[in-house]
């Protein structure tokens, strides 16, 4: 027996690659993201009592890996990268039914216009990644308390401190009005160190570079600290 779902919204976010996203929800807290409703499904009444809810759930397709197929065994990144656990032991994008799983905070609804759009914060979803569902969090049943996390029991601590050159802080200056949380997005997302799990807690000398909203950010480790080089606005 199969099912089919089709997309109700689609995710407005400055994570333009898998690279930049956070890992999990919430690691970066106040980075805000958009959920704008497809037209069949952007009317006022689909939301209607959303507003009294602090947290939702988004339900989404992993849709840049969907097509690469699912593995039994995979090696989640809080395990370093080295020891494998199962496919439903973990997170991983890359599973029977790509499907994921967030829950983060709602700022606002916005209903004019004749769209409907979900301001949030805290998604860990990459730009135009397409939304299944949107379901309120219940605190009462959502939240439990005595939970064991197994592998992953709590959350990441930011590993780097996050200092901008003089070059990259004239440039994040010259465009503070345009974007003021440009400085949040890259802090909370750099100092959750984006490398691959085995190039943690390594000094590579090697220089990056992350796509976060309408920007490519270069960066190098240096020691424990993330040293932002450059600011350059992309045209997407």
């Amino acid at each position: 027996m199969e099912y089919s779902c089709k997309p109700i919204a689609l995710i407005r976010s400055p994570y333009r690659e898998k690279f930049s996203a956070p890992r999990q929800p919430r690691l970066a807290p106040s980075v805000r993201a958009r959920i704008e409703l497809l037209p069949e499904f952007s009317s006022p009444e689909v939301v209607r009592g959303l507003e009294n809810f602090s947290h939702i759930w988004l339900i989404f397709l992993f849709h840049q890996t969907a097509g690469q197929g699912w593995k039994p065994m995979v090696r989640p990144p809080r395990l370093g990268g080295n020891r494998r656990v199962g496919v439903f032991a973990c997170r991983s994008p890359f599973r029977p039914n790509p499907i994921g799983l967030s829950a983060v905070k709602l700022l606002s609804i916005d209903c004019s216009g004749g769209k409907v759009v979900l301001e949030v914060q805290g998604a860990d979803l990459i730009d135009n990644t397409p939304i299944l569902d949107i379901k309120p969090y219940l605190p009462y049943t959502d939240g439990i308390a005595e939970a064991q996390g197994g592998f992953a029991d709590r959350a990441p601590v930011p590993q780097l401190q996050v200092e901008f050159s003089s070059v990259a802080q004239q440039q994040l200056e010259s465009f503070s009005s345009q974007k003021p949380h440009l400085q949040n997005l890259i802090v909370e997302t750099l100092a959750l160190d984006p490398r691959p799990a085995y190039k943690r807690n390594a000094d590579d000398g090697r220089k990056y570079g992350v796509l976060l909203d309408c920007f490519n950010v270069r960066w190098q480790v240096d020691g424990e600290k993330v040293i932002v080089l450059a600011i350059e606005e992309k045209d997407f």
